[in-house]
């Protein structure tokens, strides 16, 4: 390699980890050269008529999915629908040769199409289960056999022509982007222990405020989780995901550590909440400054990021923070029971959010 090509070569590497950064721009250029390949190579597929090569481009542009896994599966969801809709056209196509009405058999058709397009194993070829019983009945005109063998055939080829292209044109791995999501969730997660520890400082629990901010953690949880679930099936038949395997198996460990975190988030507000309706402010007074501090601290240690050399300091902050919460406790002053109950349920809470970051540290 000349050193006149190198720079070349840089531009051109560059290049395309921008364009795989752009993920709807990358599917679109993806799709279109799918459609044209399929396009002009479907001719030569055997025993299809050339008249039904535009159904190549069609069966390319339904299958482009953003991930492989999901392309591969989609395709064959499709290919199912429309060789089952093929199927019950031929039978309306019988029906018709019999002396059966058409528009008896096309009612009849239609409607057991949409019947069987409810099965869940068709997934997304459920929708085309009608469509071809319908194109094949009024398209096929005196061939409907051919017309059939073409649809279907040249169909399955656009099919694969796109898983093709998505696998070898930068298939996509959302892997670090769902990283940055999870790093998002974790702020979320913090955010609410921060904000926690704050109200139970100066004894000013609001319920709807923190009501609030459980709603918000739970709608960044599912939207995280979303990404999660993206990213993992986008490393499926991936050749690239061996490179990010660490990656991979880093954002699986966090994404079940901040479901615990958020969990246990959930658990300890509504343990709060319980004390501050129940006691008569004994407990409260004795606790308040330990118990504000050990959920700070908690929010510190749920906050730090990964590999971060603060973690080991903030994880033994934490411990001697509930330590010092756990002590508060035991303090001799008369108190009820069942407020007692509820503070100790608290310190577990608590110690179970320090514990599930722990790992991390």
């Amino acid at each position: 390699m000349t050193a006149e090509s190198t720079p070349r070569l840089r531009r051109a590497v560059s290049y395309t980890a921008r364009l795989a950064n752009q993920p709807r721009l990358l599917l679109a250029v993806k799709t279109s050269l799918a459609a044209v390949l399929a396009w002009y190579l479907a001719p030569l597929i055997p025993f299809t008529e050339d008249q039904y090569s535009y159904y190549a481009p069609l069966g390319a542009l339904v299958t482009m999915h953003p991930t492989i896994a999901r392309s591969a599966r989609v395709g064959g969801q499709v290919l199912m629908g429309l060789a089952l809709g093929i199927a019950i056209s031929l039978c309306g196509i019988g029906a018709l040769h019999l002396g059966v009405p058409g528009g008896v058999v096309l009612g009849v058709v239609i409607g057991v199409g949409v019947l069987l397009g409810g099965l869940r194993w068709l997934g997304a070829g459920g929708d085309w289960v009608a469509l071809a019983a319908l194109f094949v009945l009024l398209a096929a005109g005196g061939d409907p056999e051919g017309f059939s063998i073409s649809y279907l055939g040249t169909t399955a080829f656009g099919v694969v022509v796109g898983i093709a292209v998505n696998l070898v044109m930068v298939p996509p791995l959302y892997l670090r982007r769902a990283s940055e999501r999870l790093s998002a969730l974790r702020d979320t997660v913090t955010e609410v222990l921060t904000d926690l520890a704050d109200a139970v400082a100066h004894d000013e629990i609001d319920a709807d405020r923190v009501h609030r901010s459980l709603e918000t953690l739970s709608r960044t949880g599912e939207a995280v989780a979303g990404d999660v679930d993206e990213a993992e099936e986008s490393a499926r038949a991936n050749p690239r995901r061996r490179r990010q395997q660490d990656v991979r198996e880093q954002n699986a460990q966090r994404m079940a550590a901040l479901e615990r975190a958020a969990f246990l988030t959930r658990d300890l507000i509504d343990l709060l909440l319980e004390l501050q309706a129940t006691d008569d402010g004994t407990l409260t007074a004795v606790v308040r400054d330990d118990l504000a501090d050990a959920i700070r601290r908690a929010a510190d240690l749920v906050g730090t990021p990964v590999g971060d050399a603060r973690a080991p300091e903030r994880l033994r902050a934490a411990d001697e923070a509930l330590s010092a919460y756990q002590r508060a406790l035991g303090d001799p002053r008369p108190r009820r029971r069942a407020d007692v109950a509820t503070g100790a349920a608290v310190e577990l809470c608590l110690r179970r959010i320090i514990d599930v970051t722990r790992p991390f540290v």
